[in-house]
């Protein structure tokens, strides 16, 4: 007959020996106690920790023992199920001898594989951020191909800026007396102007007044040779 009671005092004993450092008595009735587990990462910032809590049953180790994590440090939740899989496996196929042991040597193994995988995700992840910098500075570099297309466009907004710019200049600066603008500067500025002529000519109608008197002493004015429309100075004869 199996004396389960010394097999489990034997097994804690050599437990806490082996586990010094990290092996916690919780309960002695039924026996219960907590061995933290850590990953062998050379960097501490990606190492990953686990506590586990056991407890005997009554027929352990003919019986898998109860198992659960107490707390985790740096591993996700679904590889936190995945460690308790492992152990009911592994319990499983130790049934029969005492498992402790075997089960924390299985967790730390899948541990340091969760580490090795958590580096090369990062160095994943590092190379995509640098290949992305990389692309982006290649487009800040050498900016935008130039097109016929791309350039009429902005040749096109360009005049329209520059012009629009000048108006308003000149708008301000005859605002504040500074120049007196042009006939052809002051159609540019206001092209109300275009059609002044037109709508005063329109809204007068066929009312126009014309002073003839203006035109009837044109014969009496003395005009120069040079006023002559058949003078040529060329030719002696028009002397």
């Amino acid at each position: 007959m199996t004396d389960y009671s010394e097999e489990q005092r034997n097994e804690l004993e050599a437990l806490e020996s082996i586990y010094a450092d990290s092996f916690t008595v919780l309960a002695t009735s039924p026996a219960s106690f907590s061995i933290t587990v850590s990953s062998e990462a050379e960097e501490e910032e990606e190492n990953v920790v686990v506590t586990l809590k056991f407890t005997y049953v009554k027929r352990y180790p003919d019986e898998a023992p109860l198992y659960e994590i107490l707390s985790q440090e740096n591993l996700e939740d679904c590889d936190a199920s995945g460690l308790l899989a492992l152990l009911q496996e592994q319990a499983q196929e130790n049934l029969g001898m005492v498992m402790i042991f075997t089960l924390v040597s299985a967790v730390q193994d899948r541990l340091n594989e969760i580490v090795d995988q958590i580096k090369t995700r990062r160095e994943e992840e590092k190379l995509i951020v640098e290949k992305q910098a990389e692309e982006a500075e290649k487009v800040r570099f050498h900016g935008t191909p130039v097109t016929i297309e791309n350039f009429l466009s902005w040749k096109a907004k360009f005049d329209a800026d520059l012009a629009e710019m000048r108006r308003k200049k000149l708008k301000e600066e005859e605002q504040s007396g500074k120049i007196k603008l042009t006939g052809k500067q002051l159609f540019e500025t206001d092209h109300n102007l275009d059609t002044s002529d037109i709508k005063f000519l329109e809204e007068a109608g066929s009312s126009v007044e014309v002073d003839e008197s203006l035109f009837q002493d044109l014969d009496d004015l003395e005009l120069d040779d040079e006023d002559d429309p058949d003078y040529n100075p060329l030719d002696v004869e028009s002397d």
